[in-house]
């Protein structure tokens, strides 16, 4: 498969730096071809400027004013999305994206406003890699927006026909460091038979 692995995350030394290390490896030991977009190494702007709102809702305009990473998208067939979970929703430079790539002309068809119509039916797989500062628990009583993102929001942009997974790993400020490397090897499995 073509897989476009969106990664969200600062820092280089971090857990999640070692998540995508486990994740990219197994997914090409694998055989599939892997499009690593790291929005903050590549510098990716998450505003939503005035001029892109204005042209927001022009199929033709929106597309242009994210030709590059619309390409992308547009080359795979199957979507990988790993990030923290930042204040119960993810980080601000992934809403970002998800703002300029979920919209008319790339994701969607809007041309009718009350009948909205998914443009990304080639994407087969979606998968969510997340980790979280608090206990699930506490997630599920703010109803686990991150999640529902994952296996809900964005299958509808697919037709409903991509097959969804959501890997977390939840109150990762307490987490020991076994825990952490079981949830390392549940990532690895996963993307090996991916």
């Amino acid at each position: 498969m073509r897989v476009l692995y969106v990664y969200c995350h600062p820092l280089d030394g971090s857990f999640h730096a070692a998540i995508r290390e486990e994740a990219l490896a197994a997914l090409e030991g694998a055989g599939h071809a892997v499009d690593l977009l790291d929005l903050y190494a590549e510098g990716f702007d998450p505003v939503l400027t005035a001029e892109r709102r204005s042209d927001y809702h022009d199929p033709l305009r929106n597309r242009a004013n994210n030709q590059a990473y619309v390409d992308r998208l547009m080359a795979a067939n199957a979507l990988v999305v790993q990030f923290p979970t930042w204040s119960f929703g993810p980080p601000a430079m992934l809403k970002g994206w998800f703002d300029r790539m979920f919209g008319p002309g790339i994701a969607m068809d809007l041309s009718d406003p009350a009948q909205a119509k998914p443009l990304l039916l080639h994407i087969e797989r979606i998968t969510g890699i997340s980790t979280y500062g608090r206990p699930r628990w506490q997630a599920i009583g703010m109803a686990d927006p991150p999640r529902k993102i994952i296996k809900r929001y964005l299958p509808w942009f697919t037709g409903g026909n991509a097959k969804v997974r959501y890997h977390a790993l939840y109150h990762m400020n307490t987490a020991t460091l076994a825990r952490r490397n079981r949830f390392l090897a549940k990532v690895r499995q996963e993307m090996q038979r991916f």
